[in-house]
């Protein structure tokens, strides 16, 4: 976005007139600015009739009688060019095009047309539903919209239409700041909403539904500047890309494909993943209301025992805590609860007092303190119109606990069992008293968990940002080297690999007597991918004469599996210890990210158990240990039943020295991957490797 267009774009968001052009779509849109309220002045451009929908018509854009502020464009696409070179050239600040006909038609040239006649001017779409300003009341919108705001809320950034229209339609009483239907995102992008949004004193968090990124770097920037302001992101990320042909050699397709990048890059910039769309306003919903918890420890309070379990339960699946109180606060407690009630965390407090603002206060407030948390939860499901007379009491609790809440700077939620069961009126109330209405017991502790783990992300950043991602250019002709070769090369960057030499088999029979035993015996042949299946690997040979009849086995069976793959090259290596644990280790670029390390269960479990994690690259040292530790492999490092216990310090320092050393020669290497990495205590083993590298 260039400075011209942000200055255009607060033109479209905040404008003084809007001018709509078009027919039955444009009336359409008269209406939905009026449906929000908006009171500026309004003009009409149709030269076949006199009016839409009340406002007066001129006959072309020449006859405006000023440059707009904002223009909703609803004409054949055929003319689409023409219209917005003349609103550039008369001056007009922004567009939302809802004409469809572009790139998502496969016509890059008439996008290509569209973009270059819009110069200087903020434009959303083309084949967009538009913009909605809760804040301003102002819209330019393609179709009936609902939606609320309090003065405050979240900034929703959709590539759907549809699903941006469900959301202005939800019954969860999101606070809404402003909506945009991104459509094609022909001039601006996601990541310019997210750099524009996170700057507003409106948006208190942002969500993202994102199909596909145009530019990573500057969604990382624009993330990063996000979370450094302490404003939340929470992304929708749908749809799955093709992984690259270069990969299908490799494991790393399976276990690291766009996806997982896209899960990587919003790890690194503290983006929240969710993955359906209630998850993604409830969380929202959390965020703007209660705000982040500074810890994952939860006080949770319930008037019956069912939904106490129920949150124990999810929240032992999500890593969420629920302090345990200790004994010196039992006795305080108890005097304050029925006989029939179990001091505990979560809570239940039991119906005796159920309603009783002057004893369910001070039951909240002595638990909040002795429970350690750092927010606060309490599950009510309110009763249906026509079933309400109770409703009182439940208004009673909720604003007993939302005062003890407020009262100790906790974020505080009420969460329904059943989503339904928070009526409109019951969610207004309790967001009036600062408490986020929540719909769902899993949803709600999925939230609280997300904006825990946001938190700790933005203190890092804020302590060490990470650095800017890589640009790189693909390597076009590759070759894959043997794996002798690639050890080779490795050991090159400093990597340990095992004691061996690669000899034909005349060589090798002369010298069987001179290893030290027992070996390991692998055929080296260019058509020899993944040796295993083709019986090209022998383990564990103790003497000179197993390796020379193992070596006329293998020629046998190699040639029944493959007759031009054999070749008379063989690497001998003196067998290696047992390791602590055996990992996956890859280096690749993507032309969208850039270099990535991929981390994973090595050895026969890469295929078994698929337990890998993606970082993006340049990483810190940290970052690595913690994706180290995220994965089920993790245990076996941890002295698990008495064996040692891995020192993860050099552990990490020399794979983060590889990924140094890949970054440096990206322009000669194209994939690098090391199954298994056998992990000592304090050093790692090369004892497999794929390389991709430049052909020469």
């Amino acid at each position: 976005m260039t400075p011209a267009q942000r200055k255009n774009f607060f033109r479209l968001l905040r404008p003084r007139h809007i001018a709509f052009i078009g027919g039955r779509d444009a009336t359409i849109a008269i209406n939905e600015a009026r449906r929000r309220g908006f009171s500026g002045q309004m003009l009409a451009v149709n030269p076949k009739r006199d009016e839409l929908a009340g406002v007066p018509c001129v006959a072309s854009i020449a006859n405006l009688p000023e440059p707009p502020d904002a223009v909703y464009l609803a004409i054949p696409a055929n003319g689409v060019v023409t219209a917005l070179g003349e609103l550039a050239a008369m001056g007009a600040g922004g567009v939302v095009c809802f004409s469809a006909g572009f790139k998502e038609t496969g016509d890059q040239a008439a996008e290509q047309a569209l973009i270059d006649a819009t110069g200087d001017m903020a434009l959303i779409g083309p084949n967009c539903y538009g913009l909605i300003n809760y804040i301003d009341n102002s819209a330019l919108w393609s179709f009936e919209h609902g939606g609320w705001s309090p003065g405050f809320g979240a900034a929703i950034v959709t590539q759907s239409g549809m699903f941006s229209s469900d959301i202005t339609m939800s019954a969860r009483s999101l606070p809404m700041a402003y909506m945009v239907s991104a459509g094609n995102q022909a001039v601006l992008g996601i990541e310019d909403y997210l750099d524009i949004f996170c700057e507003d004193e409106a948006v208190r968090a942002i969500g993202l539904h994102i199909e596909g990124l145009a530019d990573i770097q500057a969604f990382e920037r624009a993330a990063i500047k996000a979370i450094e302001k302490g404003i939340p992101v929470v992304a929708l990320k749908t749809g799955r890309s093709a992984i690259g042909a270069t990969l299908t050699v490799s494991h790393t397709g399976s276990l690291s494909g766009s996806n997982e990048l896209y899960e990587a890059l919003f790890a690194r910039t503290g983006v929240i993943s969710v993955t359906s769309p209630s998850q993604f306003l409830e969380t929202l919903k959390y965020l703007c209301i209660a705000g982040a918890p500074s810890s994952r420890n939860v006080a949770g309070f319930t008037c019956s025992g069912g939904g106490a379990t129920m949150l124990a339960d999810h929240a032992e699946t999500i890593d969420l805590s629920f302090s345990p109180i200790a004994l010196k606060d039992h006795s305080k407690l108890e005097t304050l609860l029925p006989n029939i009630a179990t001091v505990s965390n979560p809570l239940d407090y039991t119906t005796p007092i159920w309603g009783q603002p002057d004893k369910t206060y001070p039951v909240f407030a002595q638990a909040m303190d002795a429970m350690n948390a750092a927010s606060a939860v309490l599950v009510q499901d309110y009763p249906t119109k026509g079933l309400d007379e109770s409703k009182i009491y439940y208004q009673n609790d909720a604003s007993a606990f939302g005062k003890a809440a407020a009262e100790r700077g906790l974020p505080a939620a009420i969460c329904a069992t059943i989503p339904e069961n928070l009526d409109e009126d019951t969610r207004r109330f309790l967001i009036g008293q600062g408490i986020a209405p929540m719909q769902g017991i899993h949803e709600t502790l999925n939230a609280i968990g997300h904006a825990a783990t946001w938190q700790t992300t933005r203190e890092l950043v804020q302590r060490d940002c990470p650095s800017a991602l890589l640009s790189v250019e693909e390597i076009l002709n590759i070759q894959l080297l043997t794996e002798d070769k690639g050890k080779a090369y490795l050991a090159s960057l400093g990597v340990e690999i095992p004691i061996g030499q690669t000899l034909s088999e005349k060589e090798a029979c002369t010298k069987a007597a001179d290893f030290n035993y027992p070996v390991v015996l692998k055929m080296m042949s260019h058509n020899l991918i993944h040796k295993t299946e083709a019986g090209a690997v022998v383990l564990n040979i103790t003497c000179p004469n197993d390796l020379i009849d193992e070596i006329a086995k293998m020629k046998i069976a190699v040639q029944a599996y493959k007759p031009n793959s054999t070749a008379d090259s063989f690497l001998i290596e003196e067998m290696s210890a047992t390791p602590l644990a055996e990992l996956i280790v890859t280096l690749r670029s993507d032309s969208q990210f850039g270099p990535a390390l991929v981390l994973g269960s090595g050895g026969i479990l890469t295929e078994l158990v698929g337990d890998a994690v993606t970082v993006l690259l340049p990483a810190k040292p940290q970052d690595i240990e913690q994706a180290l530790q995220s994965l089920r492999t993790a245990k076996l490092l941890d002295g698990f039943r008495g064996r040692p216990k891995a020192d993860l310090t050099p552990i990490t320092h020399q794979i983060h020295d590889l990924c140094t050393s890949y970054m440096l020669h990206q322009h000669e290497i194209s994939e690098i991957e090391i199954n298994p990495m056998f992990v000592y205590q304090k050093h790692l083993v090369a004892i497999d490797a794929l390389i991709q590298v430049a052909a020469s």
